[in-house]
């Protein structure tokens, strides 16, 4: 495998994962730890990731700054996004969580939308600033430093008195047993008040998202609105979840 290639698989992991370790990565990619170690050493410089003890965590430039090339599973996002901009209409209220994903539906928009968006996701209120017709509102609170999402109970306050016609919130985990899960118990209570801020529910995943569980609910099977993923709505591999009733697109 060339220099350039693993690089790129280390900044995917690190994307993926927040954190990994040397070890893991010299694991997965069948090098020596010491060219793993370089090539975050690399990387570190290049701001595309951090160096810490043992390995790499993610990096406020790499969120901050929309740079398609280091977006872990772009197309499928892409997919994804296509999708769920048809669940939207001019003149909406609109909250957004954080995420790669919803970061991609912020792009993508159509230039000519009229929409109001709630966000606490710097990257992606950035990312909207770009489209000249959207008004977006971004909440405020305590900066979580390597996602760059607010936090805190300002921001539940906040969306509170919101009433959205739709949310779309990026799914860590999903799956039939759990419903949807997530890793961070802030995380977590923001992502139910925008569910009781918003009459529709639009949860967005990733294929290797599903048949995962993680520490925090966040809300359970029967309670999800429509899930958007990159699969076909026909495809095998959602077959369980269809069988349970699920709405997908």
């Amino acid at each position: 495998m060339k220099k350039k290639e693993r690089q790129k698989k280390i900044i995917d992991e690190v994307s993926i994962n927040r954190k990994v370790s040397s070890s893991y990565l010299s694991e997965k990619l069948n090098v020596s730890e010491d060219t793993i170690r370089r090539d975050i050493k690399e990387l570190d410089d290049q701001a595309l990731l951090a160096k810490v003890h043992g390995g790499a965590i993610s990096t406020i430039q790499k969120l901050y700054h929309y740079n398609e090339d280091v977006i872990y599973n772009r197309e499928n996002k892409v997919r994804i996004a296509l999708k769920a901009i048809t669940l939207i209409e001019d003149g909406m209220v609109i909250i957004m969580s954080g995420g790669t994903t919803n970061l991609m539906l912020a792009k993508l928009l159509p230039k000519n939308l009229k929409a109001t968006i709630y966000t606490y996701s710097l990257p992606i209120a950035m990312q909207l600033t770009e489209h000249s017709l959207i008004e977006t509102i971004f909440i405020g609170g305590k900066i979580h430093r390597s996602s760059m999402v607010t936090t805190g109970i300002d921001v539940i306050q906040y969306l509170s008195n919101i009433r959205a016609n739709i949310c779309f919130i990026g799914v860590s985990a999903l799956s039939v047993d759990h419903g949807i899960t997530d890793e961070g118990y802030e995380v977590s209570l923001i992502k139910k008040a925008m569910i009781n801020a918003s009459q529709h529910t639009v949860y967005l995943t990733t294929s290797n998202k599903l048949n995962s569980i993680l520490n925090y609910d966040v809300c359970s099977f029967k309670e999800i609105g429509t899930v958007v993923t990159d699969y076909d709505p026909e495809d095998p591999n959602l077959k369980n979840y269809k069988d349970a009733g699920l709405n997908l697109v």
